[in-house]
């Protein structure tokens, strides 16, 4: 009996799409593209600077800034209270001054709008042009607009990118795991984890460095 013909089967679709911890990490923004975004956000108006700085500061889902009540900030102690999404922590962090990057001073970009926010009668922190509290798809097309603005490419115009720089930067800034965890908000560090990336280069240097130390 003549032997079967070999058959070379194409590439399955599913080995094309990128793991889950891929995905989470392939968009972020740089330190210039933050900015950027931030400066945008400001010249279309002090509750979009105000919004999109809280979600980058403090890893914010676009649904968690729009959950965000006047209750929840406290502006005598510069505290900002987080109930958090999808199983995560509710956190209670520090409202951040920045007197270096006047663009990242949270303190200031809250109290610009709270000096302007309509006293509509909603008890939410942001709010639309028509009253009432902003929901998600708003926030997105928002910061979609500013990240067009901005000129980020396409991969970079969802508000979820803010999460994935804030872990970039801090990771950038050998910021303890642990802390970036506990700044992101996770109540598991294989949560955070799905944010790192790092190259080998990167990895090489790192032992290095610790082996100095030790030896």
């Amino acid at each position: 009996m003549a032997s079967a013909a070999k058959v070379t089967l194409p590439n399955s679709p599913m080995q094309e799409i990128p793991r889950k911890a891929d995905r989470a990490r392939k968009a972020y923004l740089s330190p210039e593209e933050t900015i950027g975004v931030l400066r945008m956000a400001k010249e279309r108006s002090v509750r979009d600077w105000a919004m999109i700085l809280l979600a980058y500061r403090h890893g914010l889902r676009a649904s968690e800034v729009c959950a965000i009540r006047l209750v929840d900030i406290d502006m005598k102690d510069s505290i900002l209270s987080i109930q958090r999404l999808k199983g995560s922590l509710r956190t209670a962090q520090p409202l951040y001054e920045h007197r270096g990057q006047p663009l990242l001073d949270e303190v200031a970009a809250l109290r610009s709008w709270l000096k302007v926010r309509s006293a509509d009668g909603s008890d939410y922190l942001f709010t639309s042009q028509k009253g009432g509290r902003l929901d998600r798809t708003q926030f997105f097309r928002i910061f979609q607009a500013v990240a067009v603005s901005a000129g980020l490419p396409a991969e970079k115009r969802h508000p979820h990118v803010l999460k994935h720089s804030l872990a970039s930067h801090l990771v950038a800034g050998n910021v303890n795991l642990a802390l970036v965890k506990q700044a992101l908000g996770h109540r598991s560090i294989s949560s955070t984890m799905a944010y790192i990336g790092t190259t080998d280069a990167q990895a090489a240097k790192a032992v290095r460095a610790a082996l100095m130390g030790v030896f």
